[in-house]
């Protein structure tokens, strides 16, 4: 069985040298000497920029390609100034990868929300000329999220071009309770504000407005099917009773057919297969995507749930590669 895996995370060292010495700006400090911290140390460090070790370790694996993206949160803690540039030099050297690698390297743009103007035109790009697979976009930047006008731009650029934007987690933007215990890492804090930021997108009416827009979900949904039948039940008691006092947007679906329509979800770091049963039955097997989460997760226990997990052979297929494939345009 061919084997894709899709959020698979990498650096350059151009751009940790230069990104390093950038100021970040207000509200994003924690976040930032979190991730110095994790991408300083020589080991991690090599697993993020080594990528003739990823190759080596992915043929053990049988592991026949992983879509690269650069390691979050990106460039979105910076200025637009410095962030735009930078997006575009780690573009040019991730396109450069991809094409010395036919086969087995496929990527996920990095752009600068912060200039949506400027990351609409870098999408183009992404998509035309250097023919990337997407977008890689780490939930809210400078505390503000894809569905407020602004981002306007970004959102019809990447319906346009066919982009599925990969919406990754990143530390919450209202960092308060989340501060205490590592909450505001993986083990909470992550799935709750990539959680939000999608909810955000189906209850703002965002994709009626680009019903075309693909969006992914890492980590097996980030705890959305689990809760669907409720947020249909609760969102429909809302319109009824507080509706006319709050401004919530009248939907032309249900939220959970938004979610069944314009995402799609992988198995990063959730190797369970309890889970992964859950999210079949909610979204069906053409709409799941294997992912490991490297260099965060550990590639052999990955690899070989994907073996051993039960399912048939038609779901198997359409998780380790068949999906991928249709939404990334993999050949």
């Amino acid at each position: 069985m061919r084997v894709i895996a899709v959020e698979e995370h990498m650096a350059t060292e151009a751009f940790l040298r230069v990104a390093h010495g950038l100021d970040v700006v207000p509200g994003d400090e924690t976040e930032m000497a979190l991730m110095r911290m994790v991408e300083n140390p020589p080991d991690f460090r090599a697993r993020l920029i080594d990528l003739d070790a990823r190759l080596r370790e992915m043929d053990v694996l049988a592991q026949d390609m992983a879509v690269l993206s650069l390691n979050p949160p990106g460039v979105q803690p910076y200025s637009a100034a410095d962030a735009v540039p930078l997006a575009r030099e780690f573009n040019n050297a991730l396109a450069a990868i991809v094409r010395q690698h036919p086969g087995r390297f496929g990527g996920l743009a990095t752009v600068a929300p912060q200039d949506p103007v400027a990351g609409a035109a870098e999408i183009e790009r992404a998509m035309g000329p250097l023919g990337l697979n997407g977008i890689m976009i780490n939930s809210h930047t400078g505390g503000r999220y894809l569905d407020e006008p602004e981002f306007a731009p970004l959102l019809e650029a990447a319906e346009a071009h066919r982009a599925p934007v990969y919406l990754h987690p990143r530390v919450p933007s209202m960092l308060g309770a989340y501060r205490d215990y590592g909450m505001p890492g993986a083990i909470w804090g992550y799935q709750a504000e990539a959680g939000l930021h999608a909810m955000r997108l189906i209850l703002s009416g965002t994709l009626d407005r680009h019903p075309g827009l693909t969006v992914v979900l890492g980590h097996l949904g980030e705890g959305i099917p689990y809760w669907l039948r409720r947020i249909d039940n609760r969102h429909a008691f809302a319109m009824r009773t507080i509706g006319a006092a709050t401004p919530m947007p009248r939907l032309s679906l249900m939220p959970s057919e938004y979610f069944r329509r314009n995402f799609v979800i992988t198995t990063s770091g959730i190797d369970d297969p309890d889970v992964l049963d859950l999210a079949l039955r909610t979204v069906g097997e053409d709409r799941i995507m294997f992912a490991i989460d490297s260099p965060y997760e550990d590639p052999a226990a990955a690899t070989a749930f994907l073996r051993d997990v039960p399912l048939t052979d038609d779901q198997r297929t359409a998780i380790g590669h068949r999906t991928a494939e249709r939404v990334f345009g993999i050949a």
